[in-house]
């Protein structure tokens, strides 16, 4: 086989090999993603509940008010039941606005603990704690795709 000849063999198997490869994906990209976000919603939630996340002290923080004591441990179970409901994939669409509501609560921490938060009170440089809060953004939007896709996956 010359040159040319394996060139367009190449060319020719490509396209096919991308549209399977496309196809394998629409199957299991959506289950693939509820069960990342409901895993790590799981493991921080039950983090929070056995009182060993190591944020548990920057969520008290953010909400200074509310007593540490059951905030920390509310939002772990809170956190669970979200992790727990958005694997399952019933209700996704009620799911994915209760998990909105909830990562949208996070960024709070950035005008109550801006000195955490932001290096310097700089709002381009992010603490380890604001990187925490901003990575949410990415969940935000994968919750948004679950709920917009969810009658489509079905």
């Amino acid at each position: 086989m010359d040159k040319a000849t394996a060139h367009k063999s190449l060319t020719d198997i490509l396209p096919d090999l991308d549209s399977r490869l496309v196809s394998h994906l629409r199957r299991i990209s959506l289950p693939l993603l509820r069960g990342a976000i409901g895993i790590v919603f799981v493991w921080f939630g039950a983090l929070k509940i056995a009182n060993n996340s190591p944020v548990a002290d920057f969520v008290a923080n953010t909400l200074p008010w509310l007593d540490r004591a059951w905030l920390v441990p509310a939002l772990g179970i809170l956190e669970m039941a979200l992790g727990v409901a958005i694997m399952t994939g019933r209700f996704t669409t009620i799911v994915c606005a209760a998990l909105i509501a909830h990562l949208t609560g996070t960024f709070l921490a950035l005008i109550t603990q801006p000195t955490t938060t932001f290096q310097h009170g700089n709002i381009f440089l992010l603490t380890t704690e604001g990187e925490f809060v901003v990575k949410n953004l990415v969940f935000i939007a994968a919750a948004l795709v679950l709920a917009a896709r969810f009658h489509k996956a079905r």
